[in-house]
């Protein structure tokens, strides 16, 4: 067994094969970008990327530090400290096969309480010209309703107090690009990788108000100057289990306290938008664009909305994995109605893009039983997810008299799982940053039907909509008197 470390490389080259090892000098990397939120997605895909062309001897100058902020992070700076910052990515075929690489593109990690100023130095230095940002769809700060920023957050006020050492990525990059402002440096480009619509333009929204609360000039220039290229990303990455560390044990002799396991699939379309450069990422797959909206917008209301049809549905149902739904027959049919009734008439034309292979190729994506996707991580954080997957389509097809059956469905399938029991019996651990008020709202729907839909925080005005409401109820009803099958049932017929 052979720990992973730089000085295991070349025995591990021997083990696994040279092609899936770093076949670049590590040590001879300079910084380039610095990465907020070094999960698994990241490290499945925008680390790839890189470490794709670092093998083709480019972007050497492009290296990545990765940065932590939250508590729960201070894990990867000490795995990262033990690995010289390596990791294993294993890539699960359907067929069963898997391929393991070990991927060397970042250079350094920082975990932010430790040392603030270092992370704000890091960027500020001349170096980085890219700061880049998988902080989830929560990470934004912003109110679900209005959309703008929350500047309650008790977090953000800390750091707006006068000479507050940040703890905020907000406040982290603000007073880094301060810093290049006054010393009359270029900024760097910030660029958003999360699944939300706009990403860029969602980030330059949220940065930029915290900055101008900070200090308005500082807002003004950052709005000015500052670029946030969209991107759309793709690649289903499961939470890494103790089986998976076990399995790369066992199969390539690689003793990994973090791997990363996911799809083969990988997709990456990015707005050409930087203002200091980039790698040169198109030599590595990824798709550069002037727009990314009609590219995301196929992925957010397809993709990650048909997770959201699954995931609630299934749990309720028994069903664990994705994997298990989507080979189910009827599940199957109504995913596919779901994208060809709902969310691809809400759908720009996408030059290029073949649709109904698309989302075909969705269901055999969701059906690889070797990637082990969770239903409790799909279900998770739902009030981020459902009003920026699915609320729009709902909003959309009611404006143009179109059918909201199924995704009306699809929210009264959220309502019954956040009564937090399913139809065995067994509880269900609700991951939500609002599972007190959605939980107690769905504990009354009994009574109150409308309990769970009343949250206009959530919902906005979808409770005013006669059409929906009804929708809603017939499958809120289903699914408490026949059960989540009988419920799919019904939405297919």
């Amino acid at each position: 067994m052979t720990t992973l470390a730089s000085a295991a490389l070349p025995v591990l080259a021997e083990r696994i094969g040279a092609p899936a090892t770093p076949g670049y000098d590590r040590s001879t990397l300079k910084t380039g970008i610095v990465h907020f939120g070094m999960g698994g997605f990241h490290r499945a895909h925008q680390a790839m990327y890189l470490d794709r062309l670092m093998n083709q001897g480019k972007a050497l100058d492009w290296a990545i530090c990765g940065v932590g902020v939250l508590a729960h992070d201070e894990k990867m700076k000490q795995v990262m400290a033990d690995q010289n910052c390596l990791y294993t990515l294993l890539l699960k075929n359907p067929d069963g096969t898997r391929e393991a690489r070990v991927i060397g593109s970042v250079a350094q990690y920082l975990f932010a309480p430790d040392d603030p100023e270092a992370v704000i130095e890091k960027m500020a230095s001349s170096e980085v010209r890219i700061v880049s940002l998988t902080v989830t769809e929560g990470g934004y700060n912003f109110h679900h309703v209005t959309g703008e920023f929350d500047a309650t957050n008790p977090d953000v006020l800390l750091d707006l107090q006068p000479g507050a050492a940040p703890r905020t990525t907000f406040g982290l990059i603000a007073e880094a690009l301060g810093r290049r402002r006054a010393r009359g440096m270029t900024p760097f480009t910030v660029m958003s990788c999360d699944n939300i619509q706009g990403n860029g333009d969602v980030a330059k929204k949220m940065f930029t108000a915290f900055a101008s609360l900070k200090d308005p000039e500082l807002g003004d220039w950052m709005a000015a100057n500052v670029l946030f290229p969209n991107s759309m990303v793709d690649r289903i990455t499961p939470v890494t289990t103790d089986a998976d560390r076990e399995a790369i044990a066992a199969e390539f002799g690689v003793e990994d306290q973090w791997p990363v396991v996911c799809e083969p699939f990988e997709q990456w379309v990015l707005e050409d938008h930087f203002s200091l450069g980039r790698p040169p990422y198109e030599d590595a797959g990824v798709q550069l664009v002037e727009d990314v909206e009609p590219y995301e917008l196929m992925k957010l209301r397809l993709l990650n909305a048909s997770h959201q049809g699954l995931c609630y549905f299934g749990y309720l149902t028994g069903y664990r994995y994705a994997h298990e739904v989507a080979q189910d027959p009827l599940f199957a049919r109504f995913l596919l109605d779901y994208m060809d009734q709902e969310g691809t008439p809400t759908l720009a034309e996408l030059p290029g893009v073949d649709l109904p292979l698309y989302k075909r190729t969705l269901i055999e994506r969701f059906s690889n039983a070797y990637v082990r996707d969770t239903l409790a991580r799909l279900c998770a954080e739902s009030s981020d997810r459902i009003p920026k997957w699915l609320l729009p389509v709902i909003r959309i097809n009611l404006e143009n008299d179109g059918d909201i059956f199924r995704s009306a469905g699809i929210v009264a399938s959220w309502a019954r799982y956040a009564e937090g029991v399913d139809e065995n019996g067994g509880v269900i651990d609700v991951v939500d940053r609002l599972k007190g008020p959605l939980m107690a709202a769905a504990a009354r729907q009994h009574e109150d039907k409308l309990a769970f839909l009343a949250n206009r925080e959530v919902f906005g005005d979808l409770i005013d909509s006669e059409r929906f409401v009804a929708a809603y109820l017939q499958t809120l009803d289903t699914l408490h008197t026949a059960g989540a099958r009988a419920a799919v049932a019904q939405l297919v017929g």
